[in-house]
């Protein structure tokens, strides 16, 4: 029989054919196999599931190639896969489970080794904050605090740094980055509004600011009191600071209010006005305190350079001066250093009603400088030359005021009054001189249409220029710096110092110049001057 037939042959016989006898031997192999033909094959997954929940590969793998294979998948679904009946916490709550003695798998290792890299300090690779985990649906979102709908994506980030493991063990302290301050000072002549939060030693970023042109001395110098239309606009604007205050969660406060109040004969009955109407308390400050203030706001802008100092706020009903000595040890706070100090009963606003300020010849202005010089013979101040050091620029003055800012912004012929490039600008004697003679040449008109004046401060500027000459000529320097900041930036300084909240910052970077964010608030708040 042909052996290719495939005719069954007889049962039981033997074939001479060898090749039959081959496919014999193999039918009979395959009858003692009947029992194995007739089970259930099985599939390479169950053998997997079966080897990796019995921790071996599997047995009946005739290929140890196959076998190997099989081995690395087993071990890779077995990581992947977890155990059944054990209790898994949530893929975010998961730690790596340690194999006996305490050890750590190998993968489970390195993929700890490598999160840790990648993740550290809360960012990614290229510097980027990492993407928050989005919340499992269904589950709320936690509540953000209080006043983040305002706070930038930065000062988010700050937040995010401090919660994590890895800023705590860097030594970093974020505790202050919500903390919100307020400063409100209400002069002779404007109303102004800070608030701000701490960063670096020593400075802050406003995050709101306001102000306004009230003129509440207006007609003080005559009638000793406080007239009822500038109570009005006074109140009016008080009424927008204490929306603003109440709009955002203050840490502390402090109001002040100085001259106009100080001197008025109903500057109590005003002020319990302002309680009633706006829900402010403000608090008369003393004539020292507001030169303290005013020291303390303008620190960042005395170098390291200076041995001495002298400092002038010309406001709207009165003008402070402080004298500054530095010695080697210097204190954090510059108005430790204050060795004398006045406070002229004389600013823009009483010193043009007296002599005029729309029409003002070189004549009236030489009157106005006479005015003034006399009050300052009166300041008994011993002369700073002794404390000076032969050919060294160690001392300059530092003006703080709308007329010091004015004479800036003229001298930079800005198109508009921009803080950020007056505030902390250098002065020389010959340019100041040379402002101040532009501003004399020019009517009230010239001087009301230039975008740096306007027609509110017109008739004050020349007034406040007067007074600045006269201080010139008793301390004179060959450079002055310009300080677009004050009070306010003195209370905020103070506060924040006071509840220490520059012991824990966290460590400076080094790398890139932040000179001038200090105090005002760097560029947060434009056109807020007096």
């Amino acid at each position: 029989m042909d052996p290719d037939s495939g005719a069954k042959p007889p049962e039981g016989g033997a074939s001479a054919v060898p090749r039959g006898e081959g496919k014999s031997s193999r039918r009979r192999k395959a009858k003692r196999n009947g029992k194995r033909r007739d089970a259930a094959p099985v599939t390479n997954s169950e053998a997997v599931d079966s080897a990796a929940s019995a921790g071996r590969p599997n047995s009946q793998e005739p290929n140890p190639s196959a076998r190997k294979r099989k081995r690395r998948r087993a071990k890779s679904a077995g990581a992947q896969q977890p155990v059944q009946g054990a209790n898994i916490a949530p893929a975010a709550q998961q730690v790596p489970v340690r194999g006996e003695g305490g050890q750590q798998p190998h993968s489970a290792k390195s993929s700890s080794r490598n999160r840790r890299k990648k993740n550290r300090g809360g960012r990614g690779l290229q510097g980027r904050p990492l993407t928050p985990a989005k919340a499992a649906p269904g589950v709320a979102k936690a509540p953000a605090p209080a006043g983040s709908g305002q706070v930038s994506s930065k000062d988010v980030r700050g937040r995010a740094g401090a919660e994590s493991p890895g800023a705590e063990q860097r030594g970093e302290k974020f505790s202050y980055v919500n903390d919100l301050y307020a400063a409100l000072d209400l002069g002779t002549n404007n109303c102004r509004l800070l608030i701000a939060q701490p960063t670096r030693p020593g400075q802050f970023r406003v995050v709101d600011a306001f102000s306004r042109i009230v003129r509440l001395g207006e007609g003080l110098g005559t009638s000793r009191r406080l007239s009822q239309d500038a109570m009005d606009r006074a109140v009016e604007a008080l009424r927008i600071c204490a929306t603003k205050l109440a709009n955002r969660p203050i840490r502390r406060m402090r109001l002040i209010a100085t001259e106009a109040c100080r001197a008025a004969e109903n500057g109590e009955e005003f002020l319990a006005r302002v309680i009633s109407e706006t829900g402010l308390e403000l608090e008369i400050i003393d004539r020292e305190t507001e030169a303290r203030l005013a020291v303390s706001g303008c620190s960042s802008l005395v170098g390291r350079e200076a041995r001495s100092v002298v400092l002038f706020d010309i406001g709207g009903g009165s003008s402070e001066i402080a004298v500054i000595r530095i010695d080697d040890s210097r204190s954090s706070r510059l108005a430790n250093h204050i060795t004398h100090w006045t406070s002229l009963p004389v600013g823009v606003v009483t010193l043009s009603e007296r002599h005029g300020g729309r029409d003002v010849t070189p004549e009236v202005f030489s009157a106005m400088v006479t005015e003034v010089e006399g009050m300052l013979a009166g300041f008994d101040c011993p002369p700073l030359a002794a404390f000076r050091r032969q050919g060294a620029e160690d001392f300059h003055l530092i003006g703080t005021s709308g007329t010091v800012t004015t004479l800036a912004g003229v001298h930079l012929d800005l198109p508009r009054y921009d803080r950020r490039k007056v505030d902390g600008l250098w002065l020389s004697d010959a340019e100041v001189s040379a402002m101040q003679a532009k501003l004399l040449s020019w009517d009230f008109a010239g001087r009301a249409a230039n975008p740096c004046i306007g027609p509110d401060r017109a008739d004050l500027v020349l007034a406040g220029c007067a007074i600045l000459e006269a201080i010139r000529r008793r301390w004179p320097s060959q450079r002055m710096r310009v300080a677009d900041r004050g009070l306010r930036e003195g209370l905020l300084t103070d506060m924040m110092a006071d509840d220490g909240v520059w012991r824990r910052v966290r460590p400076r970077r080094t790398g890139g110049n932040q000179a001038g964010s200090q105090g005002a608030g760097g560029q947060d708040e434009a056109g807020a001057r007096r």
